[in-house]
C-alpha cells in the first residue's frame, strides 16, 4: 500500500476538525431545525474530508446532511466544498424504477385508462398477412385462401400494421372485412397458452374450491361452452351463486354449486285427513216428517222433536 493510499484514507486534522464550518453550511442549505447531531466524518482524499449530519426533516429517515471541505496544500484555512443531501445505511428509500409495461399488473387499469401494445407484442400475431399458409390461429382460414385464388384478387404487402386503414379492394384486408374479419391481429400460440396459465390458476382443478367440490365443470349444466381451441378445456360459469360467476373456469373445476351434485327433494305432501276440520256438516234439529219417528204435524212449535 502506497503513502498516497494511506494519506487519503486518513482524514485531515484540520478538515476533521471544522465540524462548526460544515453545521454552519448544512444549517444554512437546510430548513431550520433539521441539521441533527454529527454522525461522523469520512475522508474523501487529500486533505478532503466529509462530515455527516443527522436529517430531522420528516419523510427523510435515515438521510443525512453531508458536508465536504478541503484544504488546500500547505494552507491552515478550511473551505467548503458541497452541501448536499444523502441517503445513509438505513434511509427511507423510494423503491427502484421499473418501467410501466413491467409495473403493470391485471386489473390496474381503470376508466378512461389506455394500454397500448408494441408492434412485436409475443402475445399477438397477424390475423391475415397475405401468404399462402395462414398463422395457426389467423382467421384466414383455407377457405379464405382458396377464395382469394378463386377470386385473382390481390396480396396486399407488408405487416398489418403498415395496412392502410381503408383496404384497397380485392386485397386480403378487404375480403377479411366482408366476411367479418376485421381483426388486425389475433392470439398467438404465446398469447393462448399464457392466458390458460392464468384461467388455469384462477379456475383450475388445483384450487382449494375444487379439491373439495363434488363434480368438476365438465358436467355441470351451468357450463357455457365457448369457441376456438381454448374451449376444449374452458368455460364460462352461468350460476349466479358460483364464486366463478361471469368467468373463464377450467372444464377441470367445480364448486358446491354443481347443477347434479344435490337435488333438491319435492316437499313432501300430507296425506288427506280422515276427519275434515275445515269443513262444516249441516245437522237438522228436528227429524224429517217422512222418517217415522214422530207423526206429522203442520205446527212446528208443538212437533215433537223425536223420541223420548
Amino acid at each position: 500500500m502506497s503513502a498516497a493510499t494511506t494519506r487519503s484514507r486518513t482524514p485531515d486534522r484540520l478538515c476533521a476538525e471544522a465540524v462548526d464550518l460544515a453545521r454552519s453550511a448544512a444549517e444554512e442549505a437546510a430548513a431550520p431545525g433539521v441539521v441533527g447531531e454529527h454522525a461522523g466524518v469520512v475522508s474523501e482524499g487529500d486533505r478532503v474530508v466529509t462530515h455527516f449530519f443527522e436529517c430531522k426533516e420528516l419523510g427523510y429517515r435515515g438521510w443525512r446532511w453531508a458536508v465536504t471541505v478541503a484544504r488546500a496544500s500547505r494552507a491552515k484555512v478550511v473551505t467548503l466544498d458541497e452541501v448536499v443531501l444523502l441517503p445513509g445505511p438505513d434511509a427511507l428509500l423510494a423503491p427502484e424504477w421499473v418501467p410501466w409495461s413491467e409495473r403493470l399488473r391485471p386489473g390496474d387499469m381503470g376508466p378512461g385508462d389506455l394500454l397500448p401494445t408494441d408492434a412485436d407484442d409475443l402475445r399477438l400475431e397477424p390475423g391475415y398477412t397475405g401468404v399462402d399458409e395462414p398463422g395457426p390461429n389467423a382467421p384466414v382460414s383455407e377457405e379464405m385462401a382458396e377464395l382469394v385464388e378463386a377470386e385473382d384478387a390481390e396480396v396486399t404487402g407488408g405487416t398489418p400494421a403498415n395496412l392502410p386503414m381503408a383496404p384497397s379492394r380485392g386485397s386480403i384486408a378487404a375480403i377479411a372485412d366482408e366476411l367479418g374479419l376485421r381483426r388486425a391481429r389475433v392470439l398467438s400460440r404465446y398469447g393462448l397458452h399464457i392466458a390458460a396459465d392464468r384461467w388455469e390458476e384462477a379456475f383450475g382443478a388445483k384450487t382449494p374450491m375444487a379439491q373439495a367440490a363434488p363434480a368438476t365443470c365438465v358436467s355441470c349444466g351451468f357450463l357455457t361452452p365457448i369457441g376456438g381451441s381454448l374451449g376444449q378445456a374452458f368455460g364460462v360459469c352461468a350460476n349466479e351463486f358460483s364464486p366463478a360467476d361471469g368467468h373463464v373456469v377450467s372444464l377441470t373445476y367445480g364448486c358446491g354449486g354443481h347443477s347434479e351434485a344435490a337435488v333438491m327433494p319435492k316437499p313432501p305432501r300430507p296425506a288427506p285427513p280422515v276427519v275434515d276440520e275445515t269443513r262444516v256438516d249441516p245437522f237438522p234439529l228436528r227429524p224429517s216428517p217422512d222418517s217415522g219417528s214422530v207423526p206429522a204435524t203442520t205446527d212446528e212449535d208443538s212437533a215433537e222433536l223425536g223420541h223420548s
